[in-house]
């Protein structure tokens, strides 16, 4: 197991520790169930936006919620080791509730990062209220068209079936 993937606890100590030595921490969110380009560029892109990422990484139980039967296909462990494998992921914290909330909590970010395909509207009342509270930025990276899990595993039971 990696050295990157942290527990809540752990997360919010390391933060204290960047905000305390004037680091940015970008943090953001996501099921990140097969892992594709498209993934990548936007983790490459939230990185390129300050010192570290962090990556809140929805558990198996709020996937299965959040996109349905069948879904995950990959467990959260092989999913957090994934995204630890990849060189501008700095941190990977699992958490098994819906909303990100307690991940945004620990990880206090300077800049709060979602993909394109959401807006100030769409995220999470709770999300934004607590984002204004501990004053991090949110920004938004245009989503990669053409690219999703759901389309993938769409084109893989074509293939397949």
């Amino acid at each position: 197991m990696s050295s990157k993937i942290v527990g809540l606890e752990e997360l919010s100590e390391r933060s204290k520790q960047l905000r305390a030595a004037g680091k940015k921490m970008v943090a953001t969110n996501g099921c990140f169930d097969l892992l594709h380009v498209g993934h990548v560029r936007y983790l490459q892109a939230a990185r390129a936006l300050g010192d570290l990422l962090a990556i809140g990484l929805n558990g198996d139980r709020s996937v299965r919620e959040l996109k349905g039967k069948g879904r995950p296909v990959t467990g959260e462990r092989d999913r957090a080791e994934v995204l630890a494998a990849l060189q501008c992921v700095d941190l990977v914290t699992i958490f098994p509730e819906m909303r990100a909330t307690q991940f945004i909590g620990a990880s206090h970010p300077t800049i709060y990062v979602k993909g394109g395909d959401y807006s100030p509207e769409t995220l999470n009342e709770e999300e934004r209220a607590l984002l204004k509270e501990i004053g991090a930025e949110i920004r938004f990276i245009p989503f990669e068209a053409g690219y999703s899990t759901s389309r993938l595993l769409e084109q893989i039971c074509k293939s397949a079936c």
